[in-house]
């Protein structure tokens, strides 16, 4: 038995200036890709070790991740496919893919469409797994070209390997029984807001999280997940949706539109008003005067680098320091001018820097950068060790770093956009960040299950970036219309 297995990553933010050339991926291929997967705790992980122990004979022909950046290059999008399709053409009884499903590419709304049709054409009657990111913008034709869809139940995602072991198991059934599910998709018209998608707490994605699960339980049922979506991409088919595998067609459909039922009647629970940042500011100070110990956490939302932000916003870090907030840190900011210029102070060195704000936003106001002085209090080479609990053990590069420290903040600048994964992004570069009073990180969720335990409190700061909640600040073009909450008098219902 030979099996075809691969991960290709991108979500894209078709409304970010950064470009994602093959580079951005930093793919490796073949024998080299099969070594970063196995062991991984990524869909590509599991796969690999479903072969393992079935004892298979398995190509990986790619291995490839881009944080979310602008629409994918569609030499990038080819030179990635070219070795699957390659593979699959070989020959192979099984094929599993660990994909995101909110690629765009120049050509191509749908990535992930586009290369499930192709593999389709190659190997009609093959079966096909695929591992999906909860925020996927799920359409109907990765629907049609797929035999079993199942995606993340978290958010942080931390599920990554246990979606991939629900794909092989579904798999290795058809293998093995000649189980043949039958697909159905619900999409009411629904961007959610990504800061309302936080499964660890009560609310809406939680209780339909447990809804789907309590679906699996049902005869018949063989998967059931509800996509958030990534509202952050102007398409006909972004947004939420609950796709459901069962034994038969009519079950399928009837369980998926039954979830759609209870996610457009939690509609309104998915909206996420977010506050002037004035108030937030505001509500900073409070939290610091008051009880508890710790840093207050300043999320800086709006240039969330795992949505396709820059890091170069200076709003949220400019605020702090005109209230007069001091014990502050913050980063990273991305911006190599800078960076190069506090190497050339060297350590200890006094230093005088224009921080950020120099990526241009389309559709955005243009923003002078931050005018900032002090004594450059390290420099490295922005590399880390993640401790957890998500990419454990992997071993992150920001680009060269330095720290600024100008007596109110110290602030670490990057030499690329960087998602604060784990605390050693500061402590190996001098930083004790529970020591700070203030702390202001470029993230929306991920960073949450390392930096909530050593905050006080946690405050979510808007910023006029390419990843705001505020989805008026966007031109959608393309988006299926009414949506919710857009259009606030959108009515649906399902089939």
């Amino acid at each position: 038995m030979r099996i075809v297995t691969a991960r290709l990553n991108h979500e894209t933010n078709t409304f970010s200036p950064l470009a994602t050339p093959l580079a951005a991926f930093k793919p490796v291929w073949g024998e080299a890709a099969r070594a970063a997967g196995t062991g991984s705790a990524t869909a590509l992980g599991a796969f690999l070790a479903f072969a393992e122990a079935r004892g298979a004979a398995v190509a990986v022909p790619v291995m490839a991740h881009a944080n979310p950046s602008g629409p994918v290059a569609d030499a990038a999008f080819e030179a990635l496919c070219a070795p699957i399709l390659a593979a699959v053409a070989e020959g192979c009884e099984a094929i599993l893919l660990d994909l995101h499903g909110a690629m765009v590419t120049e050509s191509h709304d749908d990535g992930e469409g586009e290369l499930l049709a192709r593999l389709r054409t190659i190997a009609p009657d093959v079966p096909l797994g695929v591992a999906l990111d909860l925020h996927a913008n799920v359409t109907a034709r990765m629907v049609a070209n797929a035999d079993v869809i199942v995606g993340f139940k978290t958010y942080p995602h931390v599920d990554m390997a246990e979606t991939g072991e629900h794909v092989a198991r579904l798999v290795g059934r058809m293998l093995d029984e000649g189980l043949r599910p039958h697909q159905a998709w619900c999409h009411p018209p629904l961007l959610a807001h990504t800061l309302r998608m936080d499964t660890r707490v009560k609310g809406p994605m939680a209780d339909l999280v447990a809804a789907a699960r309590a679906m699996e339980a049902r005869p018949g049922i063989l998967a059931a997940t509800l996509f958030g979506g990534f509202g952050l991409a102007d398409l006909a088919e972004v947004g939420a949706s609950f796709v459901v595998a069962a034994e038969s067609a009519d079950l399928a459909q009837a369980a998926a539109d039954e979830l759609g039922a209870a996610l457009w009647a939690r509609r309104a629970d998915f909206v996420y008003d977010e506050a002037p940042l004035r108030t937030s500011i505001a509500r900073a100070r409070e939290a610091a005067a008051g009880p508890g110990s710790g840093p207050v956490l300043l999320l800086d939302h709006g240039d969330n680098c795992m949505s396709g932000g820059t890091c170069d916003v200076m709003d949220v870090l400019a605020a702090c320091l005109e209230a007069g907030l001091d014990g502050i840190v913050a980063g990273p900011i991305c911006d190599p001018e800078a960076v190069a210029a506090l190497f050339a102070a060297g350590a200890g060195g006094a230093a005088e820097i224009r921080l950020g704000n120099k990526v241009a936003l389309p559709g955005f106001s243009p923003q002078a950068p931050l005018a900032l002085s002090g004594r450059v209090a390290a420099l490295g080479d922005g590399a880390y060790t993640v401790t957890g609990p998500t990419y454990t053990g992997q071993r992150f590069s920001m680009g060269r770093a330095a720290v600024l420290d100008t007596g109110r903040a110290r602030v670490l600048v990057t030499e690329e956009p960087h998602e604060p994964w784990d605390l050693a992004i500061f402590t190996e570069n001098g930083i004790a960040p529970r020591e700070a009073r203030f702390l202001v990180l470029k993230s929306r969720m991920y960073c949450r299950p390392v930096f909530e335990p050593i905050a006080r409190a946690v405050v979510e700061c808007a910023s006029a970036g390419v990843t705001s909640s505020d989805y008026r600040l966007f031109p959608f073009a393309k988006l299926a219309r009414p949506t919710y909450p857009i259009d606030a008098d959108t009515v649906w219902q399902p089939r």
